[in-house]
């Protein structure tokens, strides 16, 4: 083998950073923050943090408004029938002896929006 000058003469091969997938990633995480206050919106190492946590509790929130609108039902047909002397667990006890296929959804806005068919639900259960 020759002296180590020759081997000092061999090409590295640049190192592949792929700039278009990178720039493309930025981009759309940017365009995620758009309408975010002050750096949050074009610093791209802020935006980054800021829009995961923004999806966290996008996700988060999905679920809790299943629960908040179960909890509202309730409440609606609670108040619905009360003036009929029940509460609403002997209400759905009954509703669901007597086998009415009414769910909570319907069973609310029938309470708020339409007394007269609601009254016609609590009195084929009583």
């Amino acid at each position: 083998m020759k002296d180590g000058a020759s081997i000092k003469k061999l090409k590295k091969m640049p190192r592949s950073k792929n700039a278009v997938a990178s720039r493309e990633r930025r981009k759309k995480v940017l365009k995620l923050a758009k309408g975010y206050f002050g750096s949050r919106k074009n610093v791209w190492t802020v935006a980054k943090n800021s829009v995961e946590k923004a999806l966290t509790y996008a996700y988060v929130g999905r679920k809790q408004k299943k629960r908040n609108f179960r909890s509202l039902w309730i409440a609606r047909i609670n108040a619905g029938v009360r003036p009929y002397g029940l509460s609403y667990s002997e209400f759905m006890g009954k509703i669901h002896k007597n086998g009415v296929e009414l769910n909570r959804k319907v069973l609310a806005d029938l309470a708020m929006n339409h007394p007269d068919a609601f009254k016609a639900v609590v009195e084929k259960v009583k």
